[in-house]
């Protein structure tokens, strides 16, 4: 693909001034605010903390996101690599840990075969790995009473791969009419029984309560991006106590929040939630992506029924409800990397799994954007995270000042862009210029690794992978697609 495809759209690197930026964006009839110059450390919103309910704070306006390595043990222990990831993490200088890592409640909920697991036997890997956080972080930046780590706690529910890189073993609450023929299941493929995700609902508490003895500041109880917790909110059409009505399907959350609170009373606890989806989409014409075509979609999440619109009602409703449950902190995402990733992962370059961008990436970020600012303005007592930067590159603080400036959000949050550039956020609350070959180009090499088997990481920039035999195996899948 990288040498054969040749992009639609400017790339941000050419965007050398805020001029060429804002020409661009004229040009192209998107109104994505920025700050033509970036404020001193002493006046930047960078640099402002964040105090808690709990009592905490956090000690600046930026985040790392949770990830998924595919790097650990096949028991769900951590490796080297995993390590070195979280040492990034560390060393990023950014005060607010949301989640970590993608961690599975059980073995059969998750992801792929290499996914961490919490459980009693891998404990003590977590506590180590917490330890190893706090103890870079104060040799690097001199404090961590005002660093806040979570935990993110998931069940993949349809994207389930527990033993096989290969095999889906799909854990599902309904018969999608997209889905389930794109994933290889039947239309009667069996679903979970309500007792079924009852016992689940006990693996979260159960992994909740390890978290708090391991001392994580909150768990993030995961609701985006495809996996069980976000199919929760589109099962309108499944019966029984967990499907339907807006009641029923957020009786999961409900359900885990109250086991928490009655299991492991005084820890926190966090959502990272797909405010929106849309349909699922797939490689068109000149394998630019299209969607699914249909009279009517019901299963968009903070969609309309014509599956290619937002609706904010019943995220507006969630978080009315996780603010009513005790929830402060929400991490804001959209759609799913599995079906239409361009909506939560804007880039020029697509995985192996996906299609060129039907749109230009800048407007996947506006998207997000928006749709967070939204969100925070009617819910002014949240403590709200912003995703989808990356591909912003260079104009990355430009874009995020400005958003937090004007209260759109209150905090920055990083994905992809610390793996290739771990200290941005650090340079930024410094106010030094940033190391431009180390920006995250979005070539969607981190992706496009494990969707084969290999191990996630920044294939392009971080030595380290590159030297992998693993990076000429990837060389010859892209070549290949």
């Amino acid at each position: 693909m990288s040498g054969k495809y040749k992009p639609k759209y400017t790339r941000m690197a050419q965007l050398k001034t805020a001029s060429d930026l804002a020409g661009y964006l004229q040009t192209g009839g998107i109104d994505l605010a920025f700050d033509e110059e970036l404020l001193p450390p002493s006046g930047s919103p960078f640099t402002e903390s964040i105090p808690l309910r709990s009592g905490k704070t956090i000690g600046n306006r930026l985040c790392i996101l949770p990830m998924e390595g595919w790097d650990g043990t096949p028991d769900g222990k951590p490796t080297d690599f995993t390590r070195r990831r979280w040492l990034k993490f560390a060393e990023s200088g950014a005060k607010l840990l949301f989640g970590c890592e993608a961690v599975a409640v059980c073995h059969e909920g998750k992801a792929n075969p290499n996914q961490l697991v919490i459980n009693s036997d891998n404990l003590d890997e977590l506590i180590r790995l917490r330890q190893l956080i706090l103890d870079t972080h104060n040799q690097r930046f001199g404090r961590t009473d005002d660093l806040v780590i979570g935990l993110q706690l998931t069940h993949s529910g349809r994207f389930c791969k527990p033993n096989s890189h290969k095999k889906f073993e799909s854990k599902i609450l309904y018969a999608h009419p997209y889905l389930n023929q794109k994933f290889g299941m039947e239309p009667d493929y069996p679903t979970l029984t309500d007792e079924a995700i009852d016992g689940i609902i006990d693996h979260y508490i159960a992994a909740a309560v390890l978290a708090q003895r391991a001392g994580y500041d909150f768990v993030d109880i995961k609701h985006c991006h495809g996996y069980l917790g976000h199919e929760f909110l589109s099962a309108v059409n499944r019966p029984g106590r967990y499907g339907g009505s807006f009641e029923n399907r957020t009786r999961f959350l409900r359900s885990i929040v109250a086991g928490i609170q009655q299991a492991a009373p005084g820890l926190e606890m966090a959502v990272r939630l797909s405010a929106f989806d849309l349909l699922p989409f797939k490689k068109g014409a000149n394998e630019v992506g299209e969607p699914e075509k249909t009279d009517a979609y019901p299963f968009a999440f903070g969609g309309q029924p014509s599956g290619l619109d937002i609706d904010l009602t019943e995220p507006k409703a969630f978080l009315a409800l996780a603010q009513s449950l005790g929830i402060q902190l929400v991490c804001i995402t959209g759609g799913s990397p599995y079906y239409n990733p361009h909506l939560m992962r804007p880039a020029l370059f697509p995985p192996s799994d996906g299609y060129l961008p039907p749109e230009d990436p800048l407007r996947g970020v506006k998207r997000q954007i928006d749709v967070t600012a939204e969100l925070k303005q009617a819910f002014p007592e949240l403590v709200i995270i912003g995703s989808g930067y990356s591909y912003l590159q260079e104009w990355l603080p430009n874009v995020a000042q400005h958003v937090l400036r004007t209260g759109m959000a209150d905090s920055v949050g990083f994905g992809r862009m610390v793996l290739s550039y771990p200290t941005m956020p650090a340079d930024l609350v410094a106010g030094r210029p940033l190391v431009r070959n180390q920006i995250c180009r979005t070539f969607s090499d981190c992706t496009t690794a494990p969707r084969n088997g290999l191990v996630s990481g920044c294939y392009p920039l971080d030595t380290l992978y590159k030297k992998l035999p693993e990076a000429g195996t990837l060389k010859a899948i892209k070549e290949a697609w």
